[in-house]
């Protein structure tokens, strides 16, 4: 996994997992607590996420809040949104240009 960027937009790239939570959490933290305004994070050099990577990014939308900040996911790969869609999370995370219509449930 790497991240690289700034307070404003980071781009967050390889596997964001149970080995790389750590490292990730911090990055995540640091840019969350040393900026104003959207911290948009960049996932589109991401290859995959498990249930931890994503706990990070929920524990990062949630300090983001108490911060007076927003996280903003751009560039989310299909099959991620696929499992934002499925856990419902697409409702309380923002999303840049929201999600592809083939991966919204169907009514």
């Amino acid at each position: 996994m790497h991240i690289r960027g700034d307070h404003a937009e980071l781009v967050v790239g390889g596997r964001l997992d149970v080995r790389s939570a750590a490292d990730a959490r911090t990055a995540l933290h640091t840019a969350v607590d040393s900026g104003g305004g959207d911290l948009v994070l960049d996932l589109t050099e991401l290859d995959s996420w498990d249930a931890t990577g994503l706990g990070v990014i929920m524990g990062a939308h949630r300090r983001a809040g108490r911060a007076g900040r927003r996280l903003v996911l751009r560039g989310v790969p299909p099959q991620m949104q696929r499992l934002l869609v499925a856990t419902r999370l697409h409702r309380i995370l923002a999303i840049e240009g929201g999600l592809e219509a083939e991966t919204l449930p169907r009514v």
